[in-house]
């Protein structure tokens, strides 16, 4: 295995230019030079922890808040999910389900296993972790389609006294698990992941 580390070179982690490990700063485009994201493990393991503090209240507390004829009904994001189930509307219900609950928590598992593999080493190899990684970055900002249901709802259901919808409590932590998510998968740097494999 021929990497850049191994042959005395450091990528720029902006420009992506290749430099002699000797080199302190990026020639290209000015940025300090690192053979891996400093702290990489540390910030990632930071957000992570604060995605799931978010998470509970997030889920816990309603979401939603519609007030139809005087009366405030209050719905949480697996509440929404029941009544859309119990309506017959199967197909939207799978998909916020599985964007807004089951999506977020697998994410932030496979991250803290990332973040334990590279940190103390995995049996497994690194290739499929490295797709697993990937595939977080990519189905990321997806979590955020229960928020982006919300917002439409609230922008296209005002009729006065008769029904109006207002977010909930929940749709703040919510987008703060979903964005510090994003922060720990960007923080997290798959490089450590190929560094236990011997050359």
């Amino acid at each position: 295995m021929n990497r850049a580390i191994e042959q005395g070179y450091q990528c720029c982690l902006r420009c992506t230019r290749l430099w002699p490990r000797e080199a302190t700063a990026c020639k290209l485009c000015g940025k300090p030079l690192h053979s891996r994201t400093p702290k990489s493990i540390q910030a990632t393991t930071a957000h992570l922890i604060t995605a799931i503090l978010c998470y509970f209240p997030a889920n816990f507390l309603p979401i939603m808040q519609t007030t139809q004829l005087g009366q405030v009904k209050d719905s949480t994001i697996l509440g929404g999910v029941i009544v859309l189930w119990e309506l017959g509307a199967y197909p939207t219900a799978a998909v916020i389900f599985a964007a807004s609950v089951m999506i977020p928590i697998a994410k932030i598992f496979a991250l803290g296993w990332l973040c334990w593999s590279a940190r103390f080493g995995s049996p497994q190899p690194a290739e499929p972790q490295t797709r697993l990684y990937r595939t977080i970055e990519t189905i990321g900002s997806w979590s955020m389609i229960d928020v982006f249901v919300v917002a439409m709802l609230v922008a296209l259901v005002q009729f006065g006294g008769l029904l109006t919808i207002a977010p909930g409590p929940a749709a703040l932590a919510f987008c703060g698990m979903v964005v510090f998510t994003m922060f720990a998968a960007h923080a997290f740097d798959s490089r450590l992941l190929w560094d236990r494999i011997e050359p």
